[in-house]
């Protein structure tokens, strides 16, 4: 049995719908699981040695509910000509947008694909990240899918965080299936969500509603075949137009539906009547230069959970660090300080599935984040700087 007692912290526990600040606190933990929170130390801890966290804030360790860390190259030379005044079809024409990165990462192997994304990982955990979701969606054939799901697995085994999977093949239509995506849905990417399902690589079903990519009627196809295997799903959706993708992942009670920005009060309450979390990305938003702002308020309102994430991809959110992540909630989306520390951790957690994380209460895994800063507020306050002191995931660190 491993035990251990923190002692001299400021807890934030994110229970009851806000902080839930505990000061002067003591947390105790057993066997990789948070056994006490409170202001004592419990009767059967008497012998464990305390040990003193100097009044430091704990948070739970922070969760990275939407990422696509896995993939090939990069695109900063398209960043770089868009800012030269190269218009979106100058881009297309010279190989960039999203065909660049499925051609890059069809040519990688899975250790290439490994090593890459590790280096964004370690960026993540490196500010106290515990849980990060990984999606495929840049292979667009059933090899190089298979391949960057199990890439994402082996991240989980490279380092001590808990890596959560979901299958994006309905994401974009390859060049091969150009103008047929209901051929490429039916040939390519149903067949292989079933293959990656019975390899045990697939933890939720995503998919991109937007005009660029795929309509509701075909995004449902793929949903069912979801609910048929018994996998629970997620949608990007209503971020550059407003075509029910929030309907759509409400009628099919999904974990999320993510990007939300052309979202309407209606859809606010549809989300709330699911249970459904809206995932706000401004990651995307602050790197497309977007205007639509999510209506944060309207979810307010309706009492919809609200998380925050990265979307780290090398596209449109080339963005690793979910601490600016916190700011720009703020700053962009006008967010509270408080809803963006919830936003990534017990709501990031609802927004996976999660029921043992992103709170600090006992029963839940043992994953917690110790920052040298006086009040929670000051994670999404500061720009470019991690205060992290330490990150303990099952008890360990």
């Amino acid at each position: 049995m491993v035990e251990r007692v923190l002692v001299g912290v400021r807890i934030a526990t994110m229970t009851g719908g806000g902080y839930g600040l505990i000061e002067h606190g003591v947390i105790a933990l057993r066997d990789g699981v948070i056994a006490h929170v409170g202001q004592a130390i419990p009767d059967d801890f008497a012998g464990v040695t305390p040990e003193d966290m100097g009044g430091r804030l704990v948070t739970p360790a922070l969760i990275d509910c939407h990422t696509h860390l896995v993939f090939g190259g990069n695109r900063a030379l398209e960043f770089e000509m868009r800012l030269n005044g190269a218009s979106y079809e100058e881009v297309a024409r010279a190989g960039g947008g999203i065909v660049s990165t499925v051609r890059d990462t069809r040519a990688a192997d899975e250790t290439a694909l490994v090593e890459g994304a590790l280096a964004r990982l370690d960026a993540l955990i490196a500010e106290g990240v515990g849980v990060v979701e990984v999606k495929s969606g840049y292979g667009l054939d059933l090899d190089t899918e298979l391949r960057m799901l199990r890439a994402a697995r082996t991240l989980g085994v490279r380092r001590n965080v808990a890596v959560r999977t979901s299958f994006l093949g309905a994401h974009a239509v390859p060049a091969e299936y150009k103008d047929r995506p209901d051929a490429y849905l039916d040939e390519v990417c149903i067949p292989t969500l079933k293959a990656a399902h019975a390899e045990g690589l697939v933890d939720a079903v995503d998919g991109f509603c937007e005009g660029i990519a795929f309509d509701c009627k075909q995004i449902a196809r793929v949903f069912d075949v979801a609910k048929e295997l018994g996998l629970p799903v997620k949608l990007h959706a209503e971020q550059l137009s407003h075509l029910g993708g929030m309907a759509l992942a409400a009628e099919y009670g999904a974990l999320s539906a993510d990007h939300v920005e052309y979202a309407n009060d209606e859809d606010a309450r549809a989300l709330a009547a699911a249970g459904t979390v809206a995932v706000l990305l401004p990651g995307a938003f602050y790197t497309l230069r977007e205007t639509q702002v999510p209506p944060v308020q309207a979810f307010r309102n309706h009492g919809v959970a609200m998380a925050l994430a990265t979307d780290c991809n090398p596209g449109s959110s080339p963005l690793a660090s979910l601490l600016l992540t916190l700011n720009m909630g703020c700053t962009l989306f006008r967010l509270t300080p408080e809803e963006a520390l919830a936003g990534v951790t017990c709501h990031a957690a609802r927004a996976l599935g999660l029921t043992d994380r992103g709170e600090i209460a006992p029963g839940y895994r043992a994953d917690l984040a110790v920052w040298d800063v006086e009040t929670p507020g000051e994670l999404a306050y500061r720009i470019g700087f991690n205060p992290l002191y330490a990150r303990i995931i099952g008890g360990e660190g």
